[in-house]
């Protein structure tokens, strides 16, 4: 188990770093709040370049974040999500959504609204839709910009003394 965790330490500090690298995860961390590296990183890996999706309702199906509708063969129950595509984004986006419950959030209202109304799960799927949406929109306007990589600094232990 010790080797097993230390091997996944070293993969999180690696897409950490690599996340600080890339300019779409980059812009998405800055412009979008509550989305940390990890889930910058997933956005611009799975929403892809501009020409991925031809609109950003769609990147929200694809992400498994929209409403299914009652249908005629009666297997599902209308309202339900309908669970389609990464898992691990689903989660991301949904953890990066918790952070508008907080007071300082820019989508608080929005937030406390949608909660107010139905539930605080329904209130974060909302906003995890919100997040897909707005990801969708600077990346499309990144282009091809979104994947290019930033030079990255000398490490402090390849420096000559």
């Amino acid at each position: 188990m010790d080797t097993l965790a230390e091997h996944l330490d070293r993969l999180r500090r690696r897409l950490v770093a690599t996340s600080r690298h890339v300019n779409g995860a980059r812009v998405l961390m800055a412009a979008i709040y509550g989305v940390g590296p990890m889930t910058s990183l997933a956005l611009c890996a799975w929403l892809g370049g501009p020409d991925r999706f031809s609109s950003s309702r769609k990147a929200v199906r694809f992400t498994g974040l929209d409403i299914t509708v009652h249908s005629s063969d009666s297997k599902r129950s209308p309202g339900r999500l309908s669970r389609q595509g990464p898992e691990v984004l689903r989660w991301l986006l949904f953890e990066a959504a918790k952070t508008s419950a907080r007071s300082c959030a820019p989508g608080y209202r929005y937030y406390t609204d949608v909660k107010a109304r139905y539930d605080a799960n329904r209130a974060a799927l909302s906003q995890a839709r919100r997040i897909v949406r707005h990801a969708v929109h600077l990346l499309a306007d990144l282009g091809e910009e979104a994947f290019t990589i930033t030079a990255q600094p000398a490490s402090p232990t390849t420096v000559a003394r």
